[in-house]
């Protein structure tokens, strides 16, 4: 008889130990499940990164390899997918760029009757265009086909070194009016992807609209 007087005067309502304990487990799984998705998200996030930062560097890397070969005493043929090839030498090289400078390039133009019709090439200096750029090209690298170090006996390489000779102050668009009425009736540039089947000759280049 005391002893169920006791019980109810403790204010203990009976199986309410067995109900902490159940809430406490319940509690405890919940924790236990939200860290480690905590975990799971941090584990892919931190793969993505890593992933991200590998491509970088490899992408990085292979242009930083390829720089590397470009040598810097020599002139480079830069090929485009478009047939155009330009000539001069390569400042930089990413993975998105080319930077050109020192550029020149080869013009062709007919002469005799069509029946015997001779084709001529010549290399120009860019700079004397109708729109007067700057001795320097950016060329998307999606545009370049391929590109070359060139030896200096090749037939480019002499004729650009011929063309220094011959203007040793640069490049003087005023000295070539004389040549303006052949080289305004070029219909069309090059499209050639081997240079070394022609035989350009180092010209002083024309105030006309060189079609390149």
């Amino acid at each position: 008889m005391d002893f169920n007087r006791n019980t109810q005067q403790s204010g203990v309502a009976p199986g309410a130990s067995t109900a902490t304990a159940g809430a406490t487990r319940k509690n405890g799984k919940s924790d236990s499940n939200k860290w480690s998705k905590i975990a799971l998200v941090a584990l892919v996030v931190g793969a993505a990164v890593l992933l991200l930062g590998l491509a970088g560097a490899a992408a990085s890397g292979g242009a930083n390899s390829e720089a590397k070969l470009v040598k810097k005493d020599k002139l480079q043929a830069v090929f485009l997918s478009t047939g155009q090839v330009y000539f001069g030498n390569i400042e930089s090289l990413t993975e998105s760029n080319f930077v050109v400078s020192n550029i020149y390039y080869l013009q062709t133009s007919n002469t005799g009757t069509e029946a015997n019709a001779n084709t001529n090439v010549s290399l120009v200096k860019l700079g004397c265009e109708l729109h007067s750029p700057n001795d320097q090209m950016v060329i998307n690298r999606s545009q370049v086909t391929f590109w070359e170090n060139l030896q200096d006996t090749g037939q480019v390489a002499k004729a650009v070194k011929t063309f220094k000779q011959q203007n040793p102050g640069g490049q003087k668009c005023s000295d070539s009016a004389s040549n303006a009425s052949t080289t305004n009736n070029v219909q069309g540039s090059t499209n050639t992807t081997t240079p070394t089947t022609t035989t350009p000759a180092a010209t002083t280049p024309a105030t006309g609209n060189n079609n390149r």
